[in-house]
Formats: structure tokens, C-alpha cells, sequence
């Protein structure tokens, strides 16, 4: 890894350590202190990462991600250690139609979210079923109805219209 690269990291993660709300600028601000012990790693690992001496090893790179509540993916780009292409972010399989063009990216049937969460196919009926009950205006009935007329399930804003 050169210089740069571990100059490039050290300021993103800077960033994403004071958007979490840890004082890491003043001395006495404690915040590297109480990162390493959220982190449960050692105050020095956070100084050298800090200082740009030093690229946290594998585990201390999970340890920070989970306390800084972002990706250990994210975490692994950005420090250089692997390509997004090492990486890619998993695509709904084939037999899912996509969502509807004019909804919001998060707005996924549950059809969608559950191929996408893995779930085999066979068992997509019971996640539906489950899942569904969360949902305002959705109920067994009209998932069954919907069904039956060809539609797909509610989607993440409720019921579909008709």
C-alpha cells in the first residue's frame, strides 16, 4: 500500500469517526479512548490509524465497522485491501421482477426482499406470509387474492391498488 492510499483511508475514516460523534481532535476529548474500548481494541491501534502509520489488520477493521455502524465491505474498499469487483454487491436473481420504475429505491416487494435476503424459493411463501404482517394494509387475504389475480404481493408501502 503506498502513502497516498493510506493517506486517502486515514482521512475517510477521520470522517466517518467524527460523523459517529467521537471527539478524536482534542487531546482531552476522549474520543479515541472511547472508540478503542467500544471497539474493544487497543487505544494505540486507533492512533497509528489516526496518524496514518499503520493500516488496521482484518479483525480491528471488523471491530471499528460494527462500532462505526458502517460496512466491513466499505471498510475493506476504501483501506485498499480488496476491489469492488473482489466484492460486488449481490443483484436480485432472474426470477424476480424488478420493482416499479416511479418507486423509491427502498420500496422492494416482499417477493424482492426475500430473494435478496436469500431466502430459497421454496420458503418464500412462509417469509411472505410473516414478513407481511408488518406491513400497513397488508393482510393474508388479500396477499392470497392479489395471488390468485396474478399481482404481486404488497410491496413496502402497503397494499397495492387494484
Amino acid at each position: 500500500m503506498s502513502a497516498g492510499e493510506l493517506e486517502e483511508f486515514t482521512a475517510w475514516i477521520e470522517g466517518v469517526i467524527r460523523r459517529q460523534g467521537y471527539d478524536i481532535d482534542s487531546p482531552r476529548g476522549g474520543g479515541k479512548s472511547r472508540l478503542a474500548d467500544e471497539a474493544g481494541v487497543h487505544r494505540a491501534a486507533i492512533t497509528r490509524l489516526l496518524q496514518g502509520q499503520s493500516m488496521p489488520d482484518l479483525e480491528t477493521m471488523r471491530r471499528l465497522a460494527h462500532v462505526l455502524r458502517i460496512p466491513v465491505r466499505d471498510m475493506l474498499i476504501k483501506s485498499g485491501r480488496l476491489t469492488e469487483e473482489d466484492l460486488p454487491l449481490p443483484g436480485l436473481p432472474e426470477d424476480v421482477p424488478p420493482a416499479e420504475e416511479a418507486a423509491a429505491p427502498a420500496a422492494l416487494t416482499l417477493e424482492q426482499a426475500a430473494a435478496g435476503l436469500g431466502i430459497p424459493p421454496e420458503q418464500r411463501e412462509m417469509f411472505i406470509r410473516v414478513a407481511g404482517q408488518f406491513l400497513p394494509g397488508w393482510s393474508p387475504a388479500r396477499a392470497e387474492h392479489d395471488a390468485a389475480a396474478g399481482r404481486r404481493p404488497a410491496d413496502a408501502k402497503g397494499a397495492r391498488q387494484a
